[in-house]
């Protein structure tokens, strides 16, 4: 069969409508693909951020108090407040058996972390601090106490 004229234009008339829309729809959605994960990979750093500042204040008060041989009357306001913007604030809970210290909220890095330290004699000589750090993971800058959603919790030992 020898091809038409017709035929042969129709081979050699180059991309159809249908062959436009499909690879339009296929670039379309590897965009929206990308700009997903662009989206979660910025959303993961700022939650990791968040996650190592409450890391970095638990750590920061513990070897503050243990500097002080557990103080039982340990303020961080006196000691760290040149270092990071702490004042008495309603926190976190403390557990049962210890003693509360007190509890602060910290403003570092437009996000509002609370926290309560508390401290008990586990043995003669041997005094243990628990920090309960918390902050609200999904609205950082305005957060109060009630929208934390994340918690850290940290206990260190010092000879007294």
């Amino acid at each position: 069969m020898v091809p038409n004229k017709t035929t042969q234009r129709r081979f050699l008339s180059g991309l159809s409508l249908v062959d436009t829309m499909i690879s339009t729809i296929v670039l379309i959605v590897a965009i929206i693909g990308t700009t997903t994960l662009r989206y979660r990979a910025i959303l993961d750093t700022r939650r990791a951020a968040a996650l190592t500042t409450a890391t970095r204040i638990g750590l920061m008060l513990t070897e503050n108090w243990r500097a002080l041989k557990g103080n039982g009357t340990y303020n961080p306001t006196e000691y760290l407040d040149s270092e990071m913007a702490i004042t008495n604030s309603d926190g976190p809970d403390a557990p049962e058996d210890f003693t509360l210290l007190g509890s602060y909220k910290i403003q570092l890095n437009n996000c509002n972390y609370y926290t309560t330290l508390s401290w008990k004699d586990v043995q003669t000589g041997l005094r243990a601090l628990n920090i309960n750090v918390v902050w609200a993971q999904q609205r950082q800058s305005s957060a109060s106490l009630e929208d934390t959603d994340k918690t850290f919790k940290f206990t260190t030992y010092t000879t007294n």
